[in-house]
């Protein structure tokens, strides 16, 4: 198993590959994510990680950002790569690709679905 050097890290994409993304072109969201990143030189900046499903299914396909911990929906191929160049220069999509972010600067924009509570622990 590998293990990443993740000092110069300073972005960390986390990309659904659960079923409701898988059949919204998360392979190839993914790969042309990491193409890209791998077109800017960005290999040591810019970590990605294939999850399973994020919760979010009728944003499919989704793409999580952080540190900023930005929720971006319905993401393609091309929006993905845009979506590296963004972040690695300090940016982010436009809005209508965001469903939250950490910082409270969207909030159920009402572009996409509220969703469901988590359970009480």
């Amino acid at each position: 198993m590998t293990t990443w050097n993740l000092q110069e890290t300073f972005c960390h994409l986390l990309i659904c590959n659960g079923g409701s993304c898988m059949r919204r072109n998360a392979d190839e969201v993914t790969n042309a994510i990491r193409d890209e990143i791998a077109l800017i030189g960005a290999d040591k900046q810019i970590h990605t990680t294939r999850t399973m499903c994020n919760g979010r299914c009728a944003d499919a396909c989704v793409v999580i950002a952080y540190p900023e911990g930005v929720w971006y929906k319905d993401i393609t191929p091309e929006q993905g790569r845009e979506l590296v160049r963004k972040h690695y220069s300090g940016e982010r999509l436009d809005d209508d690709k965001t469903v939250y972010s950490f910082d409270r600067r969207f909030i159920a924009t009402g572009l996409s679905i509220t969703g469901v509570e988590k359970a009480p622990k």
